[in-house]
């Protein structure tokens, strides 16, 4: 698969082919799910809590004597049947994170990536830099892009500083690095903008035979 590698002008700088196992893979909505469940599990707090019985403040007496008043037999009134009790099977402290083998992470990945390449909404630009920090000055370069209302853009190893300062101010917009590069927020935007150090990157994790990425055809 070919595709062609802009400048932030919108400028056709060289044309790139990209690895099939890594941007052609069969599309699971299965394994995409498994990923986005496994990711949001991670991010929970995990930290409602209810009070139980043994937590409720109040006596400890028996309300009533056990034989004789014709009614049920009760002990205290910390029990979740009466008003100010403590609450019965409520929730704990806990982790929601379960365990997710990492052929499947990136096997999702792919499927994520591949998504975005078929669906025409893949863009990679030979580097994700700005001369300055002012928004409307990106602003003007960025709609020269074919972007759609919102985009993820993933640079290298390093974020440009620049960038980064001139991006935030644009909502729907975001800027991660490499390292940071996660299904959830690729499904989320519709458009994915990847630089040249980070396709590089990405080919190098997920390709299956492990092979080094083919340098762009300069255009002339």
């Amino acid at each position: 698969m070919k595709l062609d590698v802009l400048t932030l002008d919108n400028k056709k700088s060289s044309v790139l082919e990209l690895d099939k196992s890594v941007f052609e893979a069969e599309i699971r909505a299965d394994i995409l799910h498994r990923m986005v469940t496994w990711q949001l599990a991670k991010r929970r707090a995990g930290t409602r809590k209810t009070q139980e019985r043994s937590e409720v403040t109040g006596s400890r007496a028996k309300i009533i004597k056990q034989k004789g008043s014709g009614g049920a037999r009760h002990g205290d009134k910390k029990v979740s049947q009466y008003k100010g009790g403590g609450v019965a099977h409520g929730p704990r402290v806990r982790s929601h994170e379960h365990k997710l083998p990492r052929k499947v992470r990136n096997m999702a990945m792919r499927c994520a990536l591949s998504s975005k390449a078929k669906e025409g909404q893949l863009i990679i630009l030979d580097d994700i830099s700005f001369s300055s920090m002012k928004t409307k000055l990106l602003k003007e370069n960025l709609n020269k892009l074919p972007l759609g209302k919102s985009t993820l853009f993933v640079s290298g190893n390093k974020l440009d500083e620049n960038f980064n300062k001139a991006l935030k101010n644009i909502p729907m917009h975001d800027l991660l690095p490499i390292q940071g590069a996660n299904v959830y927020d690729i499904l989320r935007r519709e458009t994915l903008v990847l630089s040249m150090a980070s396709v590089e990157v990405l080919v190098g994790r997920l390709a299956k035979n492990k092979t080094k990425i083919k340098k762009a055809e300069e255009v002339k």
